[in-house]
């Protein structure tokens, strides 16, 4: 491979579709602030979607810097340093697949798809770290949308749907962190004791890596268990934010378009 015409500047340059999924953000987040448009649901959607594509890109280019930091010079040459959703080795897995989650049943899981070549990094807290980054850029994310979550009060703003869309696209960043950090092949979490484990159980653990997301969403799915996680689990941590677990509930309801009456909320 010869790299005389590749000039390593290239390799870091933001992608075109990165910003314009930062600018559909901005402009949606605009318009529902404005009170611009017919359908403030369509805005929450769009906002909400495209802020939880920009979290994806941000997960993965996290996990891409920090195995570059630790020895891995393969991401850039990749294009994992650009942002760019389609140089995923698994667009599907890591793109829409996770879209296709949250519209259907609200259940927020980044799909692991940057390939890191291990055998270049030494060191098991290094192969943590690299596992470790994407959730929390994930925290960092909902943190960023919580701190205005906590000083605004529902009852007297003004910009009740735009709140309603922040506070969900929070609930989906904690629950993104949450479910990260569960230690089953195939997330983060599993990724983060993994360097730890004995060479046997990495192997027998290895072929459930593929199903491991799969297994996640449909025990989520299930209402018992499900019911426990939303409720005893991410309302919770919304709720140490203010009003931010109503703002979250709000925007779940426009979000997936069914009959929801925003006014009961916020007083009108």
């Amino acid at each position: 491979m010869t790299f005389s015409h590749h000039h390593p500047h290239s390799e870091r340059r933001i992608s075109t579709i990165f910003l314009v999924l930062l600018a559909v953000m901005a402009a949606s987040g605009y318009a529902l602030w404005a009170n611009w448009g017919s359908s403030p649901r369509v805005g929450v959607f769009i906002f909400v979607v495209a802020g939880w594509l920009v979290s994806l890109c941000l997960h993965e280019y996290a996990h891409a810097r920090t195995a570059l930091h630790s020895g891995d010079i393969s991401v850039g040459t990749k294009g994992y340093l650009t942002l760019n959703p389609l140089k995923y080795t698994h667009p599907i897995y890591s793109f829409v697949m996770p879209l296709v989650f949250i519209i259907l049943g609200g259940i927020a899981l980044p799909g692991g798809a940057v390939f890191i070549e291990r055998g270049r990094i030494q060191g098991k807290w290094k192969h943590s770290l690299i596992s470790a980054a994407g959730p929390l850029t994930n925290a960092v994310f909902a943190l960023v949308l919580l701190l205005p979550l906590s000083l605004s009060d529902p009852l007297t703003t003004g910009h009740g749907y735009f709140f309603s869309a922040l506070g969900y696209l929070a609930l989906l960043q904690v629950m993104a962190t949450v479910l990260n950090l569960v230690p089953m092949p195939g997330l983060d979490g599993y990724g983060i004791v993994e360097p730890w484990l004995s060479y046997e159980n990495r192997r027998a653990f290895a072929n459930l890596a593929p199903y491991g997301m799969m297994i996640i969403f449909l025990l989520l799915w299930n209402p018992t268990i499900g019911g426990w996680f939303f409720n005893d689990v991410i309302y919770v941590i919304l709720g140490w934010f203010g009003h931010s677990d109503v703002y979250a509930s709000a925007g779940s309801g426009l979000f997936h378009f069914f009959n929801f009456n925003l006014g009961s909320i916020f007083g009108h």
